[in-house]
């Protein structure tokens, strides 16, 4: 995953506190513009894809290996 504009390091974060920094750093990004989150959290699978249906972001794609949760997520609005 090196596609991104922006990468938001959200290591040793529980819930809900990946899902807010996100929020944070996507908001003043321009549409098009993909957010790379790094999440060590196994419950941040279910909370960014649940976090992007609610905000009409795209899930670009996201994936796990050694303990760690990458997502891409595209500014769609």
């Amino acid at each position: 995953m090196s596609d991104f504009d922006q990468e938001l390091d959200a290591r040793g974060l529980n819930c809900p506190l990946p899902i807010v920094r996100a929020k944070k750093a996507i908001t003043p990004m321009n549409v098009g513009q993909v957010l790379k989150v790094v999440a060590t959290d196994p419950g941040s699978v279910k909370d960014f894809d649940a976090f992007c249906q609610q905000t009409g972001h795209e899930l670009v794609a996201s994936r796990e290996g050694n303990g760690e949760y990458e997502f891409l997520i595209r500014k769609t609005s």
